[in-house]
């Protein structure tokens, strides 16, 4: 029996992913809760298991598409059940069978287990089927013969007299737009609408009043319109996944929480030199402890002094919410995007437990496996901008939090010393926090705070 797997939520609230990766092929023989395809949402790549056992009937989308969720990926013919009917596609009045398939809901998005006996089918759009012949009075009654009906994905039939193919979102966009669907050319499966012909389609009459540049191309379509391509001049990248909630994230936060920025340069050459006195003990010798676990550890000793910037705006509740707890948000640049993933309960780890957990952040965003977990509960963030060379910055607060604090490049500057110019390793650190959650006393104690202990690490002893 045909088995039609539709992409589900994963559980971010969020409406389409990637697939990255297939790691099936019509014909393989798959497990339940088997790997089969990665799928990147706009907060990590995440594996996608099987919901069946059985044998890959069809991929119904090619790894590189994005797909919406509730729209089907893959079809499976279960294996031990020839001669039940799916619960969606069986015949109205068809006999429950006798031992269907129990499905666990092992991902989020799955829905619950499947209750023996189904449901009755939902008529097919193409018209309903001319009914059997009535047996003979004298025939003993049997029950009906399955009946085979291919799996009805959610978009509307391309037949004559109905609208053309595609998606709700499709359509959606197109109505946003202004793009009349019968007028545009569908290039997906079957001749499926997709977002990208909609787009096309909007920007086709400028197109075609644009005069002819030689260093463009265009493709003609069936209507006559011409779709702009990339050219030597300029290239397009669809916005998706990270990206795209990055955006998102980022408009939101800037125009939602009024941002304040203070500055403070500091010498950190005693933090330093204690980086480099743990090197030779052996205590630590096969630690990395750097210039960043010790701002981490820092930050959390500060906050414990300084409670506001370890806040939440509750606009709905009309609430300030306090968090007890620091999950500490380290922002990564990654070949997906930003990340922030963050440590959680980061305020009770000693300076070693940071530094492993830190090392674990990064090979994780480095290897595209953090996990949605790991990005969500975040309670304030440190983005180091100083490996790229850079000073200072204004930076945006990661959404739901009242502070993030950038670290700047460290350089060897003349400063004053004991009464004396001397050259000296100087760091700035620029701390962004949310003005309805923290006042500038309070902002400011916290970065001195900070300042303090990079500036004298000893001085942590009179603030625990």
């Amino acid at each position: 029996m045909l088995k039609v797997f539709k992409l589900p939520d994963l559980g971010e609230g969020l409406t389409e992913s990637e697939i990255v990766a297939w790691y099936i092929s019509p014909g393989d023989t798959v497990t339940l809760n088997q790997h089969i395809a990665d799928v990147e949402t706009a907060k990590a790549v995440v594996e996608l298991p099987s919901p069946f056992s059985g044998v890959v009937s069809e991929l119904h989308q090619p790894a590189g598409v994005v797909v919406h969720v509730g729209e089907p990926i893959v079809s499976f013919d279960v294996a031990g059940a020839a001669g039940t009917a799916d619960a969606e596609t069986a015949p109205a009045g068809a006999a429950a069978p006798a031992a269907a398939e129990v499905r666990e809901a092992n991902l989020v998005g799955y829905g619950p287990a499947v209750e023996r006996g189904g449901r009755p089918a939902r008529r097919s759009r193409s018209g309903a089927a001319a009914a059997p012949a009535a047996a003979p009075a004298a025939a003993p009654a049997a029950a009906p013969a399955p009946v085979a009906v291919a799996p009805v994905p959610e978009i509307a039939n391309a037949a004559a007299g109905e609208r053309p193919r595609s998606t709700p979102p499709v359509r959606a966009l197109a109505r946003d737009l202004g793009v009349d669907l019968e007028t545009v050319t569908g290039t997906g499966p079957d001749g499926l609408i997709t977002r990208d012909d909609v787009r096309a389609a909007q920007l086709a009459p400028a197109a075609e009043a644009v005069p002819a540049d030689t260093t463009s191309t265009g493709v003609t379509t069936s209507t006559g319109a011409v779709t702009p391509v990339a050219s030597a001049r300029e290239s397009r990248t669809p916005i998706k996944s990270l990206r795209k909630l990055t955006a998102a994230a980022m408009v939101q936060s800037a125009f939602t929480a009024p941002h304040v920025t203070e500055f403070l340069t500091v010498d950190v050459t005693p933090t330093m030199e204690l980086l480099e006195s743990l090197k030779t003990n052996r205590a630590f010798a096969d630690q990395r402890i750097s210039i960043l676990t010790v701002v981490a550890k820092a930050v959390c000793i500060a906050i414990g002094r300084n409670r506001s910037v370890n806040t939440r705006w509750d606009e709905a509740a009309a609430e300030i919410v306090q968090y007890n707890y620091v999950n500490l948000g380290i922002a990564a640049a990654t070949p997906r995007g930003l990340l922030v993933p963050n440590i959680k309960d980061a305020h009770t780890l000693s300076l070693s437990e940071l530094a492993a957990a830190l090392a674990g952040l990064t090979t994780a965003a480095r290897a595209g496996t953090t996990t949605p977990a790991s990005l969500g509960g975040g309670t304030i963030s440190i983005t180091n901008i100083g490996v790229f060379g850079i000073d200072a910055g204004t930076p945006i607060l990661n959404p739901g939090e009242a502070a993030i604090l950038a670290m700047g490049a460290i350089r060897r500057t003349p400063w004053e010393y004991r009464g004396e110019v001397a050259l000296r390793q100087v760091l700035t650190l620029s701390l962004s926090f949310d003005h309805r959650l923290v006042d500038g006393e309070q902002g400011s104690k916290f970065l001195a705070d900070v300042g303090t202990m990079l500036a004298n690490p000893g001085m942590v002893l009179t603030m625990v």
